[in-house]
């Protein structure tokens, strides 16, 4: 989508600086991504400690394990 802006040049220098890119255009995309990735991470942040996980991690294991042998044995049983 094209745009007119207008942004200072200074800014947009610092942005190029910072990114490493050349292109106004990809340096501004990285910063504008950046950005939301930053205020993504923000309320994710927000949510800490209003969910409580009791995921027990040795249970989902020997489930794991358990399934992965029942495939083993199915694909056996299908071998000639």
């Amino acid at each position: 989508m094209r745009a007119t802006l207008n942004i200072p040049d200074d800014l947009i220098k610092e942005v190029q600086k910072a990114s490493g890119e050349k292109s106004k255009t990809k340096a501004i995309t990285i910063a504008m991504q950046e950005y939301i990735r930053q205020q993504k991470a923000k309320k994710l942040l927000c949510l800490r400690g209003n969910a409580s996980l009791a995921f027990d991690w040795k249970a989902e294991e020997e489930k794991e394990l358990k399934a992965q042998g029942r495939r083993e044995k199915a694909i056996d049983k299908r071998r000639p």
